[in-house]
Parts: structure tokens; sequence; C-alpha cells
């Protein structure tokens, strides 16, 4: 019997659900806004990989709308780090973040058929795609930006609660960029066969972004009762 992209099925279920009780729960400031964005693009990620790998939508207009999800993951998330670390208005030059994922998503949108899904596992998937190591480059550096960003507030800042969001964004963008380090390495020694697949890896690892996302929502938001569990919990240490 055929799993392919069945764990991508099952983590695309698991942020569906994470995100449905954010909804409802959690308070609608601009921080929780952007971390539940980025939740329901690694669900529409996952959602889509099982499409192509199990149910066999495999046409080139499938992995490009993929590409297109994604792409806009990273300058989301360097927002957030903007958003948390900054405490600036950043409405006037926000936009500036997202030109590369517009810029990628405008021109591959003249090349749609040069994507492809070469090959599909239970964990992963593999693809062909124009400009991949322009885009790999444009997709990485807001994920190191963020990270620099983390790492350099987390000592400053006096807001307690500061800095547990950025030390839970900081784990977690550390976690994702594993296999970024893996692949570069691997590359290095004329090994290129996670490279094809980075995108995809990821965001397998980026589930365990979405926890994160996902207890920063809850901790940022003012919550009565057994939902307090968090703020009590780090508040009395």
């Amino acid at each position: 019997m055929n799993f392919n992209g069945i764990i991508s099925l099952l983590l695309a279920c698991i942020e569906f659900l994470l995100l449905f009780n954010l909804l409802i729960f959690i308070e609608k400031n601009r921080v929780n806004i952007i971390a539940m964005l980025m939740i329901a693009l690694l669900a529409a990620y996952q959602s889509m990989e099982f499409l192509m790998c199990q149910v066999g939508l495999q046409d080139s207009f499938y992995p490009f709308l993929a590409f297109v999800i994604i792409g806009f993951l990273p300058p989301l998330n360097l927002l957030l780090a903007l958003t948390l670390t900054r405490n600036i208005n950043l409405k006037p030059k926000w936009f500036l973040i997202f030109i590369p994922a517009v810029t990628f998503s405008i021109y591959y949108l003249f090349v749609i058929p040069e994507f492809a899904v070469t090959s599909c596992t239970v964990l992963y998937a593999s693809y062909h795609y124009p400009l991949g190591d322009l885009f790999g480059a444009f997709y990485y550096l807001p994920v190191f930006i963020s990270i620099i960003l983390f790492a350099r507030f987390i000592p400053k800042t006096d807001d307690k609660k500061k800095k547990i969001l950025a030390k839970v964004l900081l784990f977690g963008s550390i976690f994702i960029s594993l296999p970024v380090l893996l692949g570069f390495t691997l590359m290095f020694l004329k090994n290129y066969s996670i490279i094809s697949a980075m995108e995809s890896i990821m965001c397998k690892f980026a589930f365990i972004y979405a926890v994160c996302l996902s207890f920063i929502c809850l901790y940022n938001s003012p919550f009565n009762d057994e939902r307090n569990y968090f703020k009590y919990l780090f508040n009395n240490k």
C-alpha cells in the first residue's frame, strides 16, 4: 500500500486543529495574527503535499502553488521577529520584507511548466523548479536574520513576557534551520540528495515551530482561569 504523503496529512490535520483552537480562544493582536497566518500557511502546504503525493495531483500548477505558499513563510517569520523585538511602528516599511516572495511568485507564474514533483516518500517530497539556488538564498536569509534578532533581543530586554516569547521563537527558528545546515554540509561533500527536498523537510521540522507559535499565541493572550496556566508557570519561577 502506498503511504506517500501520509505524514503530511497528519501534520496538516494537527496544524488546522491548532489554528481552529487559536481562532476561537486567543486575542487577535499583531503578534498573534502573524503567528496564526504562519500556521495556516504551514497547514496549507502540508495539505498540498498530501494531494500531490497521495492523491496524485502532480500537474505543474500544484508544486507551483505549494512554492508560492511556503515562499511567504520566511518573510512572515521576519515580520514576527521585528514586531516582537523592535517595538516600533512597522507600517511604512513592512511590505518591503515581502518583495522577494512577491517577485518570485510573479516570475514563477510565467514558468509554471518547469515545476515538477520528482519524487515522493512517506516523509517528504522532492521538486524541480527554476532558480532553485536564488530562491533558496531568499528563503533562508530571513530565517537567519530572525535568529539573530531573537538572540540579540533576549539578553537586552527587561520585559519578562517578551523574553519568554523570544526564547520560544529562537528555539523554533534554530530547530527548523537544522535541515539547512545538514543540507549545505552534505552539498559541500558533493551529496545533493537533501537539497531538492529541503523546503519539504523544513516544513516537516516546522511542525514543531507551529507548536511554538501556538504557545506564544496562548501566552500572549489575556486568558482567565485554567488557560492562564502558562503565565502562572513562568511568572512563579
